[in-house]
């Protein structure tokens, strides 16, 4: 099975997205593995920039209780 976003061509992760970031996080709010996730390495590097700049600008809780 491929990448969700090298299927869908899509080459930048917008942090700002907080809708497509929250799939990748658990229930508690943490980031979700390469296994769980099936990204690529690449896409998964970014996704985890991505969450850590939407938590830094407040858009995601760091953690849920």
């Amino acid at each position: 099975m491929a990448c969700f976003f090298c299927q869908r061509n899509i080459k930048e992760i917008d942090y700002k997205d907080t809708r497509l970031l929250s799939r990748f996080t658990s229930s508690l709010g943490k980031i979700k593995s390469r296994k769980k996730t099936r990204l690529c390495a690449f896409h998964q590097r970014q996704i985890a920039k991505a969450i850590k700049r939407a938590r830094t600008m407040g858009l995601l809780p760091y953690l849920l209780k």
